[in-house]
């Protein structure tokens, strides 16, 4: 490529910049290329985007083919939406025709469609690191296309200066990095200001006694990040709270608590569903990619591995633990230990109920876990017809969010944090013979279930932006 290529490729990349902010701004439209999101991007993010167009179509995508677009764009009176530029971009040049008649054709379930999307109250109960993230994530879909407020956090007051901790803690996080935007404190309010969104802070060590309301906050959904309380019976004591509407717990839910993982089963929520689970991130990671499996080949039985990053209920140092092992220090061993993400799966796909074992072993990194799939298929299968079919599930179907597919030598762990998929397999690991199928799945058990749980809130929220053009169902594939 000489410099002169480079130079118009940015001089168009400039050019996009702008009409990205006012389709956000002033349409709520977020866009993406192929599933690769354009929000906050540089010239050289939009040119990466362009680039991993290869991996659809097998070249990259020019730039001059997607600015018409966004050009025609800002000028529709679209609604709420998520429009992949990429998708609209070769589907014209296959059929080409008048640019402007083929973009009203496949948008018109979204022009003059401008309804305001549901103000709904978010309240984070915790605020440890699913809650930081979760925070993060909101402010900016809040912000990419009013979704859900993000109006306080609880918490147990640890400190006299804990609200200027927990802001410090947002603004710095050292395996996601700096939050993007400005932080401030109102120590006198307890108010933490991100991103000209105030968060209030409130302390409390009785999720029942809080009157919500008196912070101008109702019929909100609250978030319960402490892990604390994983039944009914705990977990409803937030309804009792003044002005909450739901619970949403990030932990697997137990008893008749359902466990929802966003793509496969956040259809079954009902208006009556007041306190939800989000399953574990484990089972988010696993559960669409056995999901795939299972439609296509049938699974007769099956074990999960999961070699997993430590997480913060384990020690340091050697000391003691309630747990079997987890007592032993995170950062110098491998420690195995039980998972339930097997048997969750059940609760989201009962088709798999009696048929996964599994176990876990904790390893000494900070974020990135992988899953081990370990299969017995209802028939046999190669290594290239598996992987074949799961890249076109992670491209073209509607489990594209949550599956994502990787053909490289070169990856390691660190290389999927940030990642907004739930489970990425990875291809060049997979071992095919017969019936026996290995699956190797990458997963952030961080940030990739974060975004799974913020997925459900804007679910149960109404406040999901429709997706055009069309995702296929599996069965189209």
């Amino acid at each position: 490529m000489t410099d002169a290529d480079w130079n118009e490729r940015i001089a168009l990349a400039e050019a996009m910049i702008p009409l990205l902010g006012r389709l956000r701004r002033e349409r709520n439209v977020v866009t993406s290329i192929f599933g690769r999101r354009l929000e906050n991007v540089t010239e050289t993010g939009i040119i990466k985007s362009h680039r991993y167009a290869r991996r659809i179509i097998n070249e990259e995508l020019p730039l001059a083919q997607t600015l018409p677009i966004l050009e025609q764009l800002v000028e529709m009176d679209l609604g709420t939406a998520s429009i992949d530029l990429g998708t609209l971009a070769t589907r014209h040049e296959e059929v080409g025709g008048d640019l402007r008649a083929f973009l009203d054709a496949e948008l018109a379930e979204v022009i003059g469609r401008n309804e305001e999307t549901p103000k709904t109250d978010v309240v984070l109960y915790g605020f440890g690191r699913i809650g930081r993230l979760l925070a993060r994530i909101l402010l900016t879909r809040q912000a990419d296309h009013n979704g859900p407020v993000l109006r306080a956090i609880v918490v147990r007051q640890g400190a006299e200066d804990d609200i200027v901790k927990r802001a410090s803690l947002l603004r710095r996080d050292s395996v996601h990095g700096a939050f993007d935007g400005t932080i401030s404190v109102d120590r006198e309010n307890n108010v933490i200001w991100a991103n000209g969104t105030p968060i209030q802070v409130i302390y409390s060590d009785d999720p029942a006694t809080v009157d919500y309301t008196a912070y101008g906050i109702d019929d909100a959904v609250v978030v319960d990040n402490t892990g604390r309380w994983r039944d009914r019976a705990g977990l409803e004591q937030h309804l009792r709270a003044t002005g909450v509407a739901r619970v949403l717990l990030t932990a697997p839910g137990k008893g008749d608590v359902k466990n929802i993982v966003y793509g496969i089963n956040h259809k079954g929520i009902t208006d009556a569903d007041r306190i939800l689970s989000a399953a574990s991130c484990t089972t988010n990671g696993i559960t669409p990619v056995l999901k795939v499996v299972n439609d296509k080949w049938g699974v007769a039985h099956g074990h999960v591995e999961t070699v997993h990053s430590f997480t913060n209920d384990q020690n340091l140092i050697d000391n003691f633990h309630r747990g079997s092992r987890r007592g032993r220090a995170a950062t110098l061993n491998m420690v195995l230990t039980e998972t339930g993400a097997a048997k969750a799966v059940a609760k989201a796909l009962p088709e798999f109920e009696g048929k996964l074992t599994g176990n876990a072993i904790r390893v000494p990194t900070p974020d990135v876990s992988m899953a081990v799939l370990n299969l017995t298929l209802e028939r046999e299968v190669t290594r290239e017809e598996v992987n074949d079919y799961i890249r076109e599930v992670s491209l073209r179907s509607v489990l594209r969010q949550q599956i994502d597919y990787i053909h490289s030598p070169e990856v390691v762990s660190s290389d999927f944090i940030g990642t907004t998929h739930t489970g990425i397999v990875d291809g060049l690991a997979t071992i095919a013979a017969g019936r026996h199928l290995v699956l190797y799945v990458w997963y952030d058990n961080e940030f990739g279930y974060s975004n799974q749980v913020v997925r459900i809130v804007e679910e149960i929220a109404g406040a999901r932006p429709i997706v055009l053009p069309k995702r296929k169902h599996l069965e189209e594939l």
